[in-house]
C-alpha cells in the first residue's frame, strides 16, 4: 500500500440542481490564479483514498489547488436523494467542473482513477468539441472502460479479493440507502447477492431507469465516446490488472485521434504502477507520469 500524507482537506458542501448536495474537499493556493486540478475517485473511493492524496500532495507541490469530488454516498454522509453513483454518471462531475470554471479564473486539469477514470473520458466525449479552452488537460489511469468485461473480471475468480470487498461495500450503502428510502430496492435480493452483475441488475438499474445491467454497461461504457474528446487526454493502463482487462484498452481510438495518448505497460496492477529501487521509498509511477503530461498541457 502507498503511503501518502494526509491531506488538510477543506470540506464544502455544494447545493446541486436536484435538490441535493455533493461534498467536494479542497486544498488551495496562493495564487487565485493558479491552476486546478479536479480529481474523480473510484468505485468506493473517496477524496482520502490514497491516490487521491498522492493526486493533491503532487499537485500542491506545484502551486496547484486541488478540488476532490466525493461521489453520492461516498462522502461520510447520506444524501438526500434516492441516488447512488455508478461508472457513466457525468452530471455531478460536470457540475462541479462549471463550478469550478466560474469561481477560479485559471485552467483546469481532471484526473480520474478507476471508474472515475470512466466518468472522465465520458464526459470529455459528451462535450466534444463545446468543451470549454480552460480545460487544458485531462488524465485517466485503470479506466474502466467496458464495464460489461470488467464486471465479468470482478465476478471471475482472479477478481474474488477485490469483489469481496467492494461488493461488501455497496451492499453496505445498500441496506442503509434501504432504510432511508424503503421500497426503492429489492434489498432482500441485494442481501442475497454474490455478484456485481446482479447487485447492479437489482439496484443501479432500477435507480437510474436502466433496463437491467447490460444495459447500464453498455449506456455508461466511455469507449464509444473517445472519438469525440477534444481535449488532450491520457490514457495509463497495465495488462496485468485485476479488475481491467486489457482487451479493453482503446488501441485504435487513441491511433486515430490526434487528441488522445495512452500506455499500456506490461505491470502496474489497478491504479498501482509501483517503480523505484528502494521499497521504502516507492515511487508512483502513473502519478509522475500524469503530472508530467498535465503539466505539458498547462506550458503548452
Amino acid at each position: 500500500m502507498r503511503k501518502h500524507p494526509r491531506v488538510p482537506w477543506r470540506r464544502e458542501r455544494w447545493d446541486t440542481p436536484d435538490g441535493d448536495f455533493l461534498d467536494v474537499d479542497f486544498l488551495d493556493s496562493e495564487q487565485p490564479d493558479a491552476p486546478t486540478l479536479l480529481v474523480l475517485h473510484g468505485l468506493e473511493g473517496s477524496s482520502d483514498s490514497h491516490y487521491v492524496r498522492g493526486a493533491a500532495a503532487r499537485a500542491q507541490s506545484l502551486g496547484w489547488r486541488t478540488l476532490a469530488l466525493n461521489y453520492r454516498s461516498c462522502s461520510g454522509e447520506p444524501n438526500r436523494n434516492p441516488k447512488f453513483y455508478h461508472c457513466g454518471e457525468t452530471g455531478d462531475p460536470g457540475f462541479v467542473a462549471e463550478r469550478i470554471l466560474e469561481r477560479f479564473t485559471g485552467p483546469l486539469v481532471l484526473a480520474g482513477f478507476s471508474l472515475g477514470g470512466n466518468v472522465l473520458l465520458k464526459w470529455l466525449g459528451e462535450y466534444g468539441d463545446k468543451v470549454s479552452n480552460r480545460i487544458h488537460g485531462a488524465a485517466s489511469i485503470s479506466p474502466s472502460l467496458n464495464p460489461a468485461a470488467c464486471a465479468k473480471v470482478l465476478d471471475s475468480l482472479p477478481g474474488y479479493f477485490y469483489k469481496w470487498h467492494l461488493l461488501s461495500s455497496v451492499k453496505e450503502k445498500a441496506e442503509h440507502f434501504s432504510e432511508l428510502h424503503p421500497g426503492l430496492i429489492d434489498i432482500e435480493g441485494v442481501r442475497r447477492t454474490r455478484t456485481f452483475h446482479r447487485f447492479d441488475r437489482l439496484v443501479i438499474a432500477p435507480l437510474y431507469g436502466f433496463r437491467d445491467e447490460l444495459d447500464y454497461y453498455e449506456q455508461a461504457d466511455a469507449s464509444p465516446y473517445l472519438p469525440r474528446i477534444r481535449v488532450k487526454t491520457l490514457i495509463l493502463a497495465a495488462e496485468n490488472d485485476p479488475i481491467v482487462p486489457p482487451h479493453v484498452f482503446p488501441r485504435r481510438e487513441i491511433g486515430e485521434s490526434e487528441w488522445l495518448s495512452g500506455e499500456l505497460l506490461k505491470s502496474g496492477g489497478h491504479v498501482g504502477f509501483v517503480a523505484g529501487m528502494n521499497p521504502r521509498a516507492p515511487v508512483y509511477w502513473a502519478e509522475e507520469r500524469a503530472f508530467e503530461f498535465l503539466d505539458g498541457c498547462l506550458k503548452s
